[in-house]
């Protein structure tokens, strides 16, 4: 990405600002759509707009394509309808579709309208009754496709004709009469094999492919486990209909990590540092509400009648190890539902397994466990937490005896929760944020309260 002056960006405002169309479009001639995107993003509507209505259909096609999501809707809000069909027509089919859905119902149909290239307005149209999160929302029908039965002579006849509208070839298609997927023609082959009498005889058949239904966390998990640039998209009776790059999937997984990302720290919507006050606060509050509720719940536990107040003020040491029981908990938590949510992402967790991993969470649980209350022990023993000899052995035990119970428990429900969530068909991001953290907190409170009530009455029973 290139990097602007501070001297650069204020010439191009005050340029912007006079609407010198000939010196602003030779300062940024010789930029990338992206870079152009970036000083789009930084204009206020009207510069934004002034800019992009200047540039050439091609460049503002790509620009608007580059641009933020946000960003790009609040200025096809400002864009003519008959501005956008133009730039529509020089994008491909998927990239259009991208940004056409981000347009209401009757500027969409009105959008389609004005596009010429009627090719290119079918090819939208098609590609709409596809669920963005799809295969066949994400696919583009820009691709090379030739016949099983053609001659090497005819195929790269074929190949060049189809090759002048298209930006990057990575493979060649081979159907058969029905269009069904056949194999995929590399081109080395043109170049080994010249004299091929037919094609079907060269190409590599039973390539990987996927059906336009399926999701596209799915074709991600295919991309990266058969290292692909480009796949095949098919439908349900296995004719061609279009092919997914590897940039598309890189936009996804990029999109995915960052929503994911927000999910685990607590905000429930697609959040940007630039998004209005009220919109902020609408993500962020409802999970801080929930962590608001669970510290309430937690006050309630520790004052919640006279055993409780009695407990801490018979053994006011105890005090000091709420935090550490409450935080060790909700880390712990954390830790075993953000590698089960990681597993399940990437593929490397399967449901069908998920015994297995249980298995192996509770054997890391139990050694985790064991050296950290083994620690907290060794600690209280050499530092003890109260004067009285009798109080802090009792204190000594609790906060042991607690904190591998809340050990065992937090790691155990960290990795069910996102299991469960998954099975509902609930996206399991959402467990490693407060969810499991406040959950933690109080079932923590409710077992360190339990186990030194416990041990109060045992204790006092044998000392009696």
């Amino acid at each position: 990405m290139k990097e602007f002056t501070e001297d650069y960006l204020l010439n191009l405002n005050e340029l912007i600002d006079h609407k010198d169309e000939e010196k602003v479009r030779a300062q940024i001639k010789d930029l990338h759509p992206a870079d152009i995107a970036e000083l789009v993003g930084d204009l206020d509507d009207e510069q934004a707009l002034f800019v992009m209505l200047m540039l050439d259909d091609e460049t503002a096609a790509d620009v608007l394509v580059e641009l933020d999501e946000d960003q790009r809707h609040d200025l096809m809000e400002l864009m003519p309808n008959e501005e956008i069909a133009k730039q529509l027509e020089q994008m491909d089919a998927n990239d259009a579709v991208d940004v056409i859905q981000e347009l209401d119902e009757e500027d969409r149909e009105d959008v389609i309208s004005q596009i010429e290239d009627v090719e290119q307005a079918g090819d939208i149209v098609d590609l709409l009754q596809y669920d963005e999160d799809t295969a066949g929302g994400y696919m583009s029908t820009e691709m090379i496709v030739v016949n099983e039965n053609m001659s090497m002579p005819d195929c790269i006849k074929a190949m060049r004709q189809q090759a002048e509208d298209m930006d990057e070839i990575y493979n060649i298609y081979v159907v058969d009469d029905d269009n069904r997927l056949k194999g995929i023609f590399p081109l080395k082959t043109t170049i080994t094999n010249p004299s091929a009498s037919k094609i079907k005889h060269v190409m590599e058949p039973d390539p990987i492919s996927v059906r336009t239904d399926t999701h596209i966390e799915d074709v991600a998990l295919d991309f990266e486990k058969y290292d692909l640039v480009a796949m095949p998209v098919v439908d349900s009776i296995g004719r061609l209909v279009g092919r997914i790059t590897v940039d598309d999937i890189i936009d996804r997984v990029r999109e995915q990590g960052e929503r994911d990302y927000q999910l685990a720290s607590g905000i429930s919507g697609d959040i940007e540092t630039d998004d209005n006050v009220f919109s902020q606060v609408r993500a962020r509050l409802p999970w801080l509400l929930i962590g608001l509720a669970g510290g309430i719940l937690n006050a309630m536990i520790l004052d919640g009648g006279e055993g409780e107040a009695d407990l801490l003020q018979i053994l006011p040491g105890m005090a000091l190890f709420i935090p550490l029981i409450g935080g060790t908990g909700g880390n712990v938590g954390t830790q075993s539902s953000a590698i089960v949510v990681q597993g399940l992402a990437n593929g490397s967790l399967d449901l069908k397994h998920a015994g297995k991993h249980l298995f192996k969470e509770f054997g890391c649980a139990i050694i985790n466990a064991l050296v950290i209350s083994a620690l907290v022990f060794a600690y209280n023993w050499f530092f003890p937490a109260d004067d009285n000899a009798f109080k802090a052995q009792i204190t000594t035990a609790a906060v042991t005896i607690s904190l591998f119970a809340v050990v065992l428990f937090a790691s155990l429900f960290g990795s069910m929760v996102p299991l469960i969530l998954e099975k509902l068909k609930i996206d399991p991001a959402i467990a490693t944020g407060p969810f499991v953290t406040v959950t933690n907190d109080i079932v923590g409170m409710l077992i360190y309260m339990t186990v030194s009530s416990w041990l109060i009455q045992i204790f006092t029973s044998f000392m009696a």
